[in-house]
Order: structure tokens, then C-alpha cells, then sequence
């Protein structure tokens, strides 16, 4: 079994150190005790720690990760937008935008410039680079999420997105 089918076979423990991204496989079956492959959070949970692991996979040799395909999401549908209006898009607080903003700009994918119309805030772009880094990395997640989605019929993954954009409208 290849490295990558392992990782699509198995789900990733709660005790993993995801700073490291080291991936400690548990069993799917059934254990004694309490049942928690019932537990909608721990599935939800799980699904998610297996899908990061592969789109983060997918996209290692981009030098990016799923927070910061994010964020070029946002970047690469949009005319230049200030790094505030990114943040508030993705949900994520201004310290840990900037964070990310910065490794990305170190990487030449996004540049930075004050705004002309307004010189207290700064405008985010793509470079070149970032552009296609961008096309290249959304690829290889699509390949991902189609790997995720692979035990599911095509119906059944349009159904999945669809109940889940029920549950997360407000």
C-alpha cells in the first residue's frame, strides 16, 4: 500500500502534533466503550483531520498549506484588497493575517503596498508568481478533494457540499 493510500485509509488521532505535521494513524473500527464513530463531532472532527492531511500533502510542494491557498482564494478573485478585508473574508483575526501575509510575501506569491486612497491601510495582490503558484496549487487540492471524495458517488459528494453549506448558513 503506497504512502498516500494509508493516509486515505486511515484517520488521524486527536494526539497528532500538528505543529510537526506528524500523523499517528487510529483504527476506523469499532472499539469498546462508547461508540464514537456515532458522535457527530468526533466524525466531523476526523473527516477534517484527514482531508487537511491530504490537501496539506497535495499542496507541500507548492510551499503553501491549506490556510494559505485561502487566502490566495480570496487574492486571485478580487482586484488588490486590503489585508483587513482578507482576514474578515477568511474568518481569521488581524495578528494571525499578518502572519501569514508576511511567509507568503517572503515567498514573492503576494505583495504589499500602501493604498494610495489611504495610507493607514495596506493593499494585497498576487504577484506573477503568486498567480501561477495559485492555478498550480488549486489543481493539486482539486486532485485531493476528489481522492477525500473518492468513496462517495458523484451524487452523494454534491449532496455532502450541499448539506454542509446548509449547516454552516447563519
Amino acid at each position: 500500500m503506497s504512502g498516500l493510500s494509508l493516509v486515505v485509509s486511515l484517520i488521524i488521532s486527536t494526539t497528532d502534533d500538528q505543529l510537526k505535521r506528524k500523523l499517528t494513524p487510529v483504527s476506523t473500527e469499532a472499539s469498546p466503550g462508547p461508540d464514537l464513530h456515532r458522535a457527530l463531532g468526533y466524525l466531523l472532527k476526523h473527516a477534517n483531520l484527514k482531508f487537511t492531511a491530504l490537501t496539506d500533502a497535495a499542496l507541500a510542494p507548492f510551499g503553501i498549506d491549506g490556510k494559505d491557498l485561502g487566502a490566495l482564494r480570496v487574492l486571485a478573485h478580487r482586484d488588490p484588497t486590503s489585508q483587513l478585508q482578507v482576514a474578515q473574508t477568511l474568518g481569521v483575526d488581524r495578528t494571525t493575517m499578518v502572519a501569514l501575509l508576511d511567509a507568503l510575501e517572503d515567498k514573492g506569491i503576494i505583495r504589499r503596498q500602501p493604498d494610495p486612497a489611504d495610507r493607514r491601510r495596506n493593499v494585497v495582490e498576487l504577484t506573477e508568481q503568486g498567480s501561477e503558484a495559485y492555478d498550480a496549487a488549486e489543481a493539486a487540492y482539486q486532485e485531493a478533494e476528489k481522492t477525500f471524495l473518492a468513496a462517495l458517488s458523484p451524487s452523494a459528494g454534491a449532496q455532502f457540499r450541499r448539506a454542509l453549506r446548509t449547516l454552516l448558513e447563519d
